[in-house]
């Protein structure tokens, strides 16, 4: 049986990154992002969000730079596509919570369609929010599954934003 994998949790995160839900990969060995396919840790590398390329077996180190990680839905499919309404609308409930309870600076959404269930906004743009649904900022970014046709530059570029969103608010 497929089993969720951890979240890597802890207050005060300067960024929360929150995927769709786990892949049978990343169930398998108990890591997000773990699937060959997926560009997640290459992306945060190439944007310098992470000073290497980590592995998903080093998925807990993102706390020790202020990151954290978990999904919308903790059942893990093979496509996000197999997630029903139910579970979308628990998770998003509880993904809530963790948000009020570990309070993180910033919440980047690793996919538009995860942005889209937790917020119920159906227009929704590429990174910023203007209209949060959360106390934090909110920050939608394109999914690094291997599925998603984006050029990695551009994809990258997005993630880049993220400095400018955590960098202004300590300006402030």
């Amino acid at each position: 049986m497929l089993t969720p994998i951890p979240d890597h949790l802890r207050k005060n995160l300067s960024i929360l990154f929150v995927g769709f839900n786990p892949s049978i990969c990343s169930s398998e060995t108990g890591h997000h992002f773990a699937n060959p396919n997926n560009r997640f840790w290459k992306i945060l590398h190439e944007a310098n969000l992470t000073p290497r390329k980590l592995l998903p077996e080093e998925d807990r180190q993102l706390l020790e730079f202020g990151y954290g990680l978990t999904n919308i839905v903790s059942r893990p499919t093979k496509e996000a596509a197999e997630i029903t309404k139910v579970e979308y609308e628990q998770g998003r409930k509880l993904l809530f919570k963790k948000i009020s309870f570990y309070k993180p600076k910033l919440i980047c959404f690793v996919g538009k369609g995860v942005y889209q269930e937790f917020s119920k906004q159906k227009k929704v743009n590429w990174g910023l929010q203007e209209n949060s649904v959360t106390d934090a900022f909110e920050f939608v970014a394109p999914s690094s599954s291997g599925l998603v046709r984006m050029k990695q530059n551009e994809i990258v570029e997005i993630y880049s934003r993220i400095h400018n969103v955590i960098n202004a608010d300590e300006e402030e």
